[in-house]
């Protein structure tokens, strides 16, 4: 029996031994590979970084993986450089703080090329549990394949959350998370069972936020920290289609306003000066500290004969949770005029001391915008500035902070051109930027070649969101809605 043993051993240790490194010719320049994971910062948790090299011309690919504190591994693959799970994320854990070194080597034309290894810096700060996101099929008049989302930022594991088979010619979106929490949801569906699909400490419940008191029904959501309210706009919104080489398509508001929504009363606050008919007032946030509401706000033009004049302004007013009253005064904090740009998609850091933002030439609704990049507005000084670590030549467009306000999740168009996909980078102590990487795939390569899905409005999560999606199919495939009624 000890002689099976002994020979059952030693025959993976021959195949190993033949499938080494022998007699590498060196190369003086870094490994061309999707995703360009060079010198990039890892959280400690995330799922291994598999990787492929651009070019098919290769029959095996050879990896080392050395801790500069401790720990090593090692792969001899046929294509994908695939990290067995436990072995990545104990590698991981052992050297927080420190960095990955990285050897390739591939089999080409007979021989080994080994090139000038690259680290992967991994970082101190921790990065929430997953990510909630909208995966969307390509498509204008009708809305095919898309649901909501959420991915084990650790894994590879996604699962579904809501998606549009459950009832025909159903769209979902404008989802929103309290601060990446798992128990306060809003989700919007549009379509023959429209609604506001509302889910508070496992409570869930239908609402129809259409009254005769506004323009629409409520969509781009924003919790505040308390989870007594959440903002909304109400959009009266039109599509529209260019003709030029590098422009596709167009949303336009024809009119916006700010609403505030109290669950506990069912009631919704319409405030006069968020609903002004001279301007458009969209994407609605709540300051970290819940005292101030900030939003994007636009003079009002002709439609579709003035669009690209539309150019939305960075705007505040003050909030107080005790009473929901808005206070009277409008301040603008980046004026639209003044930069001759506009501003989508405000986005204020957990800790109170940023807003990021989209920027781009006009308009409120980027993510066909080439031009459009990330900046960042710090509240202590009112300095505005791009963010240049982590923006590229094609689209920056949906974001959000993590939890710590470190980690933050991005679209961008950088990929090809045609389909937004989610980076990850991260904010340093002293203010600078890591650079991004794309979420991780078990088969990068194949994965993004092959899929036509589109990601967006991603936002993170601390721990996995428990929706019954039976219950949920149930509520929205019914007429029945809680109809919200307006603060007198």
């Amino acid at each position: 029996m000890k002689k099976y043993i002994i020979l059952f051993i030693a025959i993976p240790l021959l195949v190993a031994c033949k499938r080494s490194v022998k007699d590498a010719e060196m190369v003086a320049s870094y490994p061309d590979i999707f995703p360009d994971y060079i010198n990039v910062t890892i959280p400690a948790t995330i799922a291994p970084m598999n990787f492929d090299m651009v070019t098919d011309s290769y029959n095996r690919i050879d990896v080392k993986v050395v801790g500069a504190k401790s720990g090593e591994l090692h792969i001899n693959k046929k294509q994908t450089a695939d990290f067995p799970h436990k072995a990545w994320a104990q590698l991981l854990a052992e050297n927080i703080g420190d960095s990955l070194q990285f050897t390739v080597a591939i089999h080409q034309d007979g021989k080994w090329l080994q090139y000038k290894p690259f680290s992967m810096y991994v970082s101190t700060y921790l990065i929430d549990y997953g990510l909630v996101y909208r995966k969307i099929a390509p498509g204008y008049e009708v809305w095919s394949k898309m649901g909501i989302y959420e991915r084990d930022l650790s894994s590879f594991d996604e699962k579904p959350i809501i998606e549009n088979t459950l009832t025909p010619a159903m769209c979902v979106n404008c989802h929103s998370l309290n601060q990446a929490s798992p128990n306060q949801v809003s989700l919007h569906i549009r379509g023959k069972n429209g609604g506001t699909l509302l889910r508070i400490d496992n409570q869930m419940e239908m609402l129809n936020t259409k009254t005769d008191s506004t323009i629409s029904s409520c969509v781009y959501p924003y919790w505040h920290p308390d989870g007594k309210y959440i903002a909304y706009s109400v959009n009266e919104t039109r599509q529209a289609f260019h003709t030029a080489k590098d422009e596709r398509v167009e949303v336009l508001d024809l009119a916006s306003d700010v609403v505030i929504y109290h669950p506990e009363s069912n009631e919704l606050i319409l405030v006069p000066q968020l609903r002004q008919k001279e301007s458009f007032e969209t994407f609605p946030v709540f300051s970290a500290d819940g005292k101030k509401l900030y939003f994007c706000s636009a003079e009002t033009k002709a439609i579709p004969f003035e669009y690209k004049d539309i150019k939305y302004s960075l705007c505040s007013v003050d909030f107080d949770a005790a009473t929901g009253q808005v206070g009277t005064i409008v301040d603008t904090l980046i004026n639209a005029k003044t930069i001759d740009k506009s501003i989508s998609f405000p986005r204020p850091s957990y800790d109170g001391k940023y807003i990021m933002v989209t920027l781009s030439d006009y308009g409120n609704f980027s993510i066909w915008h080439k031009e459009a990049d990330l900046w960042l507005y710090d509240l202590s000084n009112g300095s505005f500035k791009p963010i240049d670590e982590v923006n590229s030549d094609n689209t920056e467009s949906f974001h959000n902070w993590g939890s710590d306000s470190r980690w933050f999740v991005f679209s961008s168009r950088r990929g090809d051109g045609l389909y937004t996909r989610l980076y990850l980078a991260c904010m340093n102590e002293d203010g600078t930027f890591t650079k991004p990487f794309l979420l991780p795939q078990k088969e990068p390569k194949r994965y993004y070649d092959y899929s036509v899905f589109s990601y967006n409005v991603p936002d993170f999560v601390t721990a996995p969101l428990e929706v019954d999606i039976r219950t949920a199919e149930k509520m929205i495939v019914k007429d029945e809605r809680k109809q919200i009624i307006i603060r007198n």
